[in-house]
């Protein structure tokens, strides 16, 4: 079967990352059922040879992966904090009030649109998940059960519904129907409005070896030049871009219709453009040699496990974040090296890991057991991990982060 790249049609063949096979990120099993056969997927990035889009094949629809989802963003500190910051500042920087409207597209539990309702600024949530939008409704956040593209788009604006500001935080990446998805954001703009992308850093994924960002919900991985590209197809233009820490390195693109008053790159967007030409990421030898780090980062993994095993040592996990899975399938561990696992959220505690069936509990599991480390599988949350869970240090515990290698932190 012929591969076509999701945005500009081109064959694709050229790999970038071939991580196996693996189930997916956020199938999470029952562990009071009894096991059953997980379906298991190639999970092998190519990069398109014509526009430098990194992606990988869906083998699943969206209404498989996201209608039921097990990721709530309201468990990470850092994150709401994060997000509560941004939702300040725009309203701020835009002018927004209660005749603005701010809707956020993949929407979530309503994390990030409580903080502009908490200053009255009307918001509207649209959220595929409806387990998930339902914590949303609860939070007085007005939610539509929906995915985003063109047709629900037109719906709203014939209702007259258009978005002064429109959000999508980790959602670009997660969108087979690349096209539709972002031509549904250019109809549902207003003609001044302005949309906020945040999304994982090719480059930053590149340099630091974070090859677990890569999981079956991530169909696409973006660097500036071809996000740019992508808007621009649909009639915007990225005017501004901050580099952020969130996720291992994101970038926060500003984009707007290419009639708006905003249309005109700044300063920022082109010293990220010219990192990224810098790097490499303009010709497509400039993605060659990234699997050989991929491989480098599992022997480190698998050293670390196995002097822990010849030394008597427990070994257990934080967090069960999809990242973390495609690492653990990837390196092929199991309960048998990781004993456990644990995570704040109690939608994944009495869970499974898909594939590796790496039992889950509630942090205070860790205290309970005493293990000598822990390896914090949400790496990019590490400062936070290591201020919730310092008493480990106790009893002589210690932290382990395996991105970009395996590293005992002191």
């Amino acid at each position: 079967m012929s591969r076509k790249c999701r945005f500009c049609a081109a064959p694709l063949s050229r790999v970038f990352c071939d991580l196996g096979s693996s189930p997916l990120s956020n199938s999470f099993l029952d562990a009071n059922a009894p096991l059953a056969a997980e379906p298991r997927y190639p999970l092998c990035a190519y990069v398109c040879e014509r526009c430098l889009l990194v992606q990988l094949e869906a083998f699943e629809t969206p209404e498989q992966i996201f209608s039921d989802y097990a990721y709530f963003s309201s468990y990470s500190d850092s994150w709401l904090a994060h997000c509560r910051a941004y939702a300040y500042a725009m309203r701020e920087r835009l002018s927004l009030g209660a005749r603005s409207l701010v809707v956020e597209v993949a929407s979530n539990d309503g994390y990030l649109l409580r903080y502009f309702r908490e200053q009255s600024v009307p918001v509207l949530g649209i959220e595929p998940a409806a387990n998930v939008a339902a914590e949303a409704e609860k939070h007085g956040v007005r939610t539509l059960v929906r995915f985003f593209g063109t047709a629900l788009a037109d719906e709203l604006r014939k209702t007259g519904t258009r978005a002064d500001l429109l959000v999508g935080n980790n959602v670009l990446a997660h969108v087979p129907d690349l096209n539709d998805f972002v031509a549904g954001l250019a109809r549902l703009l207003a003609d001044e409005g302005v949309i906020t992308m945040e999304f994982p850093h090719l480059l930053r994924l590149m340099r630091e070896n974070q090859f677990d960002t890569i999981y079956h919900e991530h169909f696409s991985y973006f660097s500036l030049l071809v996000a740019a590209e992508v808007f621009r197809k649909h009639g915007m233009v990225v005017f501004d871009v901050d580099e952020i820490p969130t996720h291992g390195g994101s970038l926060r693109v500003y984009a707007c219709l290419s009639a708006s008053k905003r249309a005109t790159p700044g300063a920022r967007v082109a010293k990220v453009l010219a990192g990224e030409r810098a790097a490499g990421l303009d010709r497509i030898d400039g993605y060659a040699g990234f699997a050989a780090q991929v491989a480098e980062t599992r022997r480190s993994l698998l050293d670390f496990i196995e002097r822990a095993r010849r030394e008597g040592k427990r070994v257990v996990g934080y967090g069960a974040p999809a990242k973390g899975n495609t690492l653990l399938n990837y390196c092929g561990l199991s309960a048998r090296e990781l004993q456990y696992t644990v995570d704040r959220s109690p939608h994944k505690q009495g869970k499974l890991l898909p594939g590796s069936h790496i039992p889950v509990f509630a942090p205070e599991h860790i205290r309970d057991t005493r293990p000598d480390y822990v390896l914090i599988l949400p790496w990019n949350i590490k400062d936070e991990v290591i201020s919730q869970m310092g008493h480990i240090r106790e009893w002589g515990g210690r932290f382990v982060v395996p991105i970009p290698r395996a590293e005992v932190i002191a």
